[in-house]
């Protein structure tokens, strides 16, 4: 039984459960409430375009990292681990391509946004979503004390507008000024693009390609993924989407993976297993760790 099998089956489990609160005249309301958002996600899951995303590879993803706490530190990390997934892919032959950067100069990123296109990337990369933590000595600590650092990775299925459309009236679509280090504008057109999901204030920029359409192009496709992802969790576990985006996904808030540099060791925590290579993991040879992943997960 695959996933999408599985989870129907829990849902329709948990309708006919609940059905027989509905004799209950205190629980009757509360009851048929929650019969209805539960029909809604059988409905959702059992559409055509769910059962296909669902049930086949994509053909790219989009990866979004983001440095979160330990100030330049994470920020370095941040461009550690975007590195190591850029090497991964050129050492899997896949097609990549950076989407979106902000950076804090000194080879610190706040955040990197890039696309990685391959039939089997997302089955490979799927469980990398989550708080990646550091530690280690910062070149610049002299007396040699360890920092710990955090840096969020999240993994989305790129998709269409016909399998996931956003409607225009929905949208705030705003230009500006391109920006390089320390806030100095780089152009003296408008090419930048921010666009804003009214409704769950969910927001994408772009501002990477020196045409205006390009970046639009490139920011929805960000905010799209985002809006999916966040619909896609939504539905599993039964909550609106507002609420989803208020509250943020468990994958993005738990600490998955932790990288000791002074032990050259990676500890993934959800199945407990360390990898003593640090180096070469970092260097993009990712297999063994997404492999034990994919097969305990």
């Amino acid at each position: 039984m695959d996933y999408l099998e599985k989870h129907l089956k829990e849902i329709e489990q948990k309708i006919q459960s609940t059905k027989k609160l509905l004799q209950d005249p205190e629980m009757a309301d509360l009851a048929k409430q929650e019969i209805e958002e539960l029909e809604k996600q059988k409905v959702f899951l059992q559409g055509d375009d769910s059962r296909t995303i669902a049930s086949q590879s994509s053909k790219s993803i989009i990866m979004e990292i983001r440095a979160a706490a330990g100030g330049d530190e994470a920020g370095l990390f941040a461009n550690d681990l975007y590195r190591m997934y850029v090497r991964f892919a050129e050492k899997n032959k896949w097609k990549y391509e950076q989407l979106s950067i902000n950076e804090g100069g000194m080879g610190n990123i706040k955040e990197v946004v890039f696309r990685i296109q391959s039939s089997e990337v997302y089955e490979k990369l799927k469980n990398e979503s989550g708080v990646h933590r550091v530690q280690r000595i910062p070149l610049t600590e002299s007396s040699g004390r360890i920092h710990t650092s955090t840096v969020t990775v999240a993994v989305l299925l790129e998709v269409g507008d016909k399998q996931f459309h956003i409607e225009p009236k929905d949208l705030k679509i705003e230009t500006y000024r391109s920006s390089g280090h320390g806030g100095q504008n780089v152009q003296k057109v408008e090419t930048a693009v921010r666009i804003t999901h009214l409704p769950t204030n969910t927001v994408a920029t772009c501002q990477s390609e020196r045409s205006q359409f390009q970046n639009k192009e490139r920011a929805m496709q960000i905010l799209r993924s985002r809006l999916f992802e966040s619909q896609r969790q939504a539905e599993k576990e039964g909550v609106d989407l507002r609420r989803k985006l208020q509250v943020g996904t468990g994958q993005r808030s738990e600490k998955i993976r932790t990288y000791n540099f002074p032990q050259s060791r990676i500890t993934d925590h959800r199945i407990k297993k360390s990898w003593y290579d640090l180096e070469s993991i970092m260097g993009g040879n990712l297999n063994k760790v997404v492999d034990d992943l994919n097969a305990n997960l």
